[in-house]
């Protein structure tokens, strides 16, 4: 079984490579608004994975120690979803809010996507 920092460092692994398209989208296509919301949506996914990793991380610390763990983890994840959309929506000329919340998605289709293939890997192996 996979830890989540090994998920998640196989997930940056992957976005790199998509947001290197997205860089040669953004400076090659007329289609700059709808690039540059895919990069930013793609990096507050990411951020919003990076806290999921790191607020589990956290609690699984607290509970070995037999600590409460009060966190606002869900909480801050909403709101970087909230400020993606924000900053696409006060900047309609830079970025297209269309393809911010695609690419604020995409981290968990990168994710689901990774999943099957590692069950599948591993269901082979029995």
């Amino acid at each position: 079984m996979q830890t989540l920092r090994e998920i998640h460092s196989r997930q940056r692994r992957a976005l790199y490579p998509l947001l290197a398209l997205f860089v040669l989208g953004w400076g090659f296509t007329e289609w700059k608004t709808v690039f540059a919301g895919l990069i930013l949506g793609s990096l507050f996914g990411l951020y919003n994975f990076w806290l999921l990793v790191r607020r589990s991380e956290r609690f699984n610390l607290s509970i070995e120690n037999g600590k409460r763990s009060v966190s606002l983890g869900t909480a801050l994840r909403f709101a970087s979803g909230i400020a993606a959309a924000a900053i696409a929506t006060s900047m309609p000329e830079q970025f297209d809010l269309i393809g911010t919340v695609s690419g604020f998605g995409l981290l968990y289709v990168i994710l689901l996507v990774d999943r099957i293939i590692y069950h599948v890997r591993h269901e082979q192996g029995r």
